[in-house]
């Protein structure tokens, strides 16, 4: 595991941590939802896949398995990657402190940390907007205090290695991400 590489990327709902996972899988890198984990157990509960419910089992997953629970639900999955051959692995969605520590403590200096953001109306009207799971903006607002006082969302954000400013146009993004990727020869 000393050689593999995890970018994983932290953000508020809607600052854009889909664009930058669809750019950097195109590289030929895999990668893992650590929020897939909550809709999959909202499904597997036979529950509709919505932001009541998403919030609900995110919650009640980390009441009864700790505030690292989805990192540590991901690592198997990242550990498979690897096995598979995977030498970078990108993991979509950090979202507490605790999940942060886990990412540093397994994999040190071979996670990089990367903070995705831009400006409150540009991811609100991006989350009303997105064809899956769309937003309102009470609900968007619900999410972000959610994430922000019951996730301890904030830590990893400003602890980031890096932050990607997404409030200009795709190829502004994709230049921040490329010039992160060559401080780690990771073009």
């Amino acid at each position: 595991m000393n050689d593999v590489v995890v970018i994983a990327l932290v953000g508020m709902p809607g600052a854009g941590k889909g664009l930058c996972v669809d750019y950097l899988e195109k590289k030929g890198w895999p990668s893992v939802y650590l929020g897939g984990i909550t809709v999959d157990e909202v499904k597997r509960r036979g529950l509709e896949v919505n932001e009541i419910n998403e919030k609900m089992v995110r919650e009640e997953l980390r009441a009864a398995e700790g505030m690292d629970v989805m990192a540590k639900r991901i690592l198997p999955k990242i550990d498979a990657l690897v096995t598979e051959g995977a030498h970078t692995v990108i993991a979509d969605g950090i979202y507490s402190w605790a999940e942060y520590k886990v990412f540093k403590e397994r994999f040190g200096q071979n996670v990089v940390i990367i903070a995705v953001a831009c400006a409150r109306q540009i991811r609100h009207e991006r989350l009303r907007n997105r064809p899956v799971r769309p937003l309102s903006d009470e609900e968007a607002t619900a999410r972000e205090y959610a994430e922000i006082e019951n996730s301890e969302k904030g830590g990893p954000i400003a602890n980031a290695d890096f932050t990607v400013l997404n409030d200009g146009s795709q190829d502004e993004t994709y230049a921040q991400l490329e010039a992160i990727l060559r401080t780690h020869n990771l073009n």
